[in-house]
């Protein structure tokens, strides 16, 4: 690559990060205009395009394909990963902080207050657990795999750049490179940057909420900031040493500190209940699999979750997708549907039942604390949960630990891609750019923090998911893409 085109390639860089300074600027100096736009624009896409965030996740679901003996890869190439470290990774990447903080919240929510049901009544309890498989099932994952499905194609096999553009080069050719293919990569920065900066932000928050109610500690924007301070600088460290150090490390001890969350609250939270919870609710779950994907029965509840996820999830596509393409190079197409859909869906159905059903039963045995918990301040549902069982003193602290772990694994996948797509598709971005991105992420979140505190950080939110919109374009065109390759191939 000549000089001239590298230096092209930092277009993305300097336009991604000014973009960025402006919008915190505004978030800053105007907040309140900023948080009356923002909420303006997503009120707007989600009233009038709600049913295109739904329709276009189950058309994402539907685009499986044929070709699964196709390698991401050339014909010969070996997958760089072991089966264990693949898995931890694609995990690790796609799932943050979410299913922690709402894996207890959000069926909590859906029972006192659900869609059609009466509220507190089995019913409405049987339908929460149902909703949450939805929001967290093979519809995120669907997601993330047809996005990464179309870069490791594209990438690996085709050898163009590491780049979210390169998946439509059968439809632009060499315009990939020119203003069209810079636009869409400006827009996965944009999406991924401000993703993980509210994702930061909320997560931090959730630590605080824990350590003021463990330890009584009272949390405020300071100690907030501070918090945001050390998770940064863990998953830039992270970052900064490589996939095969610090990155898998991080994945390893969030899904090892994961199942043994799960084991200890299967054990003693309520096993027949919790087998009788999963059981039922994967059936439901199956059983109305197309209805529910695109159920608009009560609009203003439907954009309040589903459309929220799908958007949100859309958001984190570009980052996710190209992360784990990037883990998944050497794997055939039927290797990676199965590992990044059905095995972490699978893996979320179970967590999901364990929590959510063990929430059930022991909010019932506590005379409804977990509700109080959930209506009081909804980031102290795991804390108040744990505290229903043995060895809370122990499990508490290591909650916030899984916190730390949950948020890290995707903070770290998102930062290197970030790297990629802002050095021309570099497979190994420079350690200075990769701190730059770590850094910038972090102390962005801070500032926003320090100067509007929570609400400044739903308004990030808020823009992010609004900009999730021309991403979902981008990747409805970007299956049509990858058809059009495939169908070349010789199979």
């Amino acid at each position: 690559m000549s000089n001239e085109q590298k230096a092209k390639d930092r277009s993305v860089l300097y336009v991604s990060a000014g973009i960025a300074l402006i919008f915190v600027a505004f978030s800053i100096i105007l907040p309140s205009q900023m948080s009356k736009t923002s909420n303006g624009v997503l009120s707007f896409l989600t009233t009038n395009f709600g049913w295109l965030y739904l329709l276009s996740v189950f058309i994402f679901v539907i685009a499986l394909s044929r070709y699964g003996k196709i390698k991401l890869g050339k014909d010969d190439e070996k997958p760089e990963f072991t089966t264990f470290q693949w898995f931890t990774m694609l995990f690790g990447g796609g799932m943050g902080i979410g299913m922690v903080f709402w894996s207890i919240a959000e069926p909590m929510s859906h029972y006192m207050a659900p869609p059609v049901a009466q509220p507190g009544t089995p019913q409405a309890m049987h339908d929460a657990m149902r909703i949450v498989f939805n929001d967290f099932g093979i519809h995120v994952w669907i997601i993330y795999a047809v996005c990464g499905l179309a870069l490791g194609y594209f990438q690996y096999r085709k050898g163009l750049p590491c780049l979210i553009s390169s998946a439509f080069y059968p439809i632009l050719g060499d315009r990939i490179r020119g203003p069209i293919g810079k636009t869409i990569d400006i827009i996965a920065v944009f999406a991924t940057m401000f993703g993980v900066a509210t994702s930061l932000g909320l997560g931090a928050g959730q630590i605080a909420t824990g350590i003021q109610y463990i330890w009584g500690i009272k949390a405020t924007p300071g100690m907030t900031a501070v918090i945001i301070a050390i998770m940064t600088a863990i998953f830039t460290l992270a970052t900064v040493s490589g996939l095969h150090k610090a990155m898998q490390a991080v994945a390893d001890v969030k899904v090892w500190l994961s199942i043994g969350f799960m084991v200890f609250i299967f054990l003693f939270g309520g096993m027949v209940f919790i087998l009788n919870t999963f059981t039922h609710t994967l059936g439901d779950y199956i059983q109305n699999f197309i209805g529910q994907s695109m159920w608009m029965g009560n609009i203003e509840w439907t954009k309040a979750w589903p459309i929220f996820y799908r958007a949100w999830y859309i958001a984190w596509a570009g980052f996710v997708g190209q992360f784990i393409a990037r883990v998944s190079r050497g794997r055939t197409i039927r290797e990676f549907i199965l590992a990044s859909v059905f095995l972490p869906s699978g893996f979320c159905f179970l967590w999901l039942a364990i929590y959510g059903g063990a929430a059930f039963n022991l909010d019932a045995l506590s005379n409804g604390a977990i509700q109080a918990a959930v209506k009081a301040n909804i980031s102290t549902a795991l804390f108040v949960t744990l505290q229903q069982l043995p060895l809370y003193v122990i499990t508490a602290p290591l909650a916030l630990i899984l916190i730390v772990t949950s948020f890290a694994g995707a903070a770290t996948s998102a930062t290197y891609v970030l790297s990629m797509l802002t050095s021309g598709g570099d497979l190994n971005p420079s350690k200075k750019l990769s701190g730059f991105w770590g850094i910038a992420q972090g102390a962005v979140t801070i500032m926003i923090i320090l100067v509007g505190g929570t609400a400044a950080i739903k308004t990030l939110q808020t823009a992010s998911i609004a900009a999730a919109f021309p991403f979902m374009l981008i990747m409805l065109v970007m299956c049509y893409s990858i058809f059009k390759a495939l169908k070349e191939e010789k199979v």
